[in-house]
């Protein structure tokens, strides 16, 4: 069971905005034809386009690289027109996926343009970064916890604490899948990375403490073990300043698509 907080995320935003090659950033550069394949030309603007993904992956852009992508070019036509010969192009259910490929191009261009029209301000950034900061706090925790579904099962793992059962024993009864089998270890984090009566129950611990009364979550009960603590330390504005950008910009893209989600009339 994750135990951090989550918030709402889109479906495939991630992959949209960070693989999506920068189509809209650069228009063919001619209408001149690649190839000819069984008499069917294959235009330059779909050559670009792969110069231009390989690009933005860090290949430079050479004359092996352009032949390679004639040649791959080529293949896929090859392929193509088989397919068609085969009939593939009228089945109903590849209709269906080559129209999802098509919206997945359309929404790259679409939210990439968004991104380029809007970007985040210098001063949005930096309180974006002591929003954060001011969040996790100055410490960080070693904490490690025993899940159980009943407030009973929680009282009874701190009875058998009390006689002087081991932690990491009972904490293989734990529902935590992710932590049971390592004795409930939880590592190193922040009170925030917690739902809340989590970390405020984890910050009043001594080290070497643990709670005597069942924490109570929307998981369940927790016995929670503090084992050390240690100043947190956080990376400069400069160095957080690609992830912060990062997070914002898909923040105001999200937002933007629940803005034209909510304009829609849906029937």
């Amino acid at each position: 069971m994750n135990l951090t907080r989550t918030r709402i995320s889109l479906l495939l935003l991630t992959g949209l905005l960070a693989s999506a090659p920068a189509f809209a950033q650069e228009a063919a550069k001619t209408t001149k034809m690649t190839a000819t394949v069984n008499g069917t030309a294959i235009p330059q603007i779909r050559a670009d386009a792969l110069v231009i993904e390989q690009r933005e992956r860090g290949v430079p852009e050479t004359d092996q690289l352009r032949q390679q992508i004639r040649e791959e070019l080529v293949r896929r036509e090859v392929l193509t027109q088989e397919a068609k010969r085969k009939g593939m192009d009228k089945k109903a259910e590849l209709k269906g996926q080559i129209e999802l490929a098509t919206q997945a191009v359309l929404i790259r261009a679409l939210l990439q343009d968004y991104i380029k029209n809007n970007p985040v301000s210098e001063d949005a950034l930096k309180k974006e970064y002591q929003a954060v900061s001011a969040q996790l706090g100055k410490k960080e925790y070693k904490a490690r916890h025993i899940l159980v579904e009943k407030e009973d099962e929680a009282k009874d793992v701190i009875a058998k604490l009390k006689k002087g059962e081991k932690f990491d024993e009972l904490a293989k009864q734990s529902k935590d899948p992710g932590s049971k089998d390592r004795g409930g270890d939880l590592g190193w984090s922040t009170p925030a990375s917690y739902v809340k009566p989590f970390g405020d129950a984890l910050v009043k611990l001594e080290k070497g403490k643990y709670t005597e009364t069942p924490v109570k979550s929307d998981f369940g009960y927790h016995v929670i073990l503090l084992e050390d603590s240690r100043d947190l330390k956080l990376p400069a504005f400069e160095e957080a300043r690609q992830s912060l950008q990062q997070r914002m910009q898909q923040q105001m893209v999200e937002k933007h698509i629940l803005d034209l989600r909510a304009k829609a009339k849906v029937e």
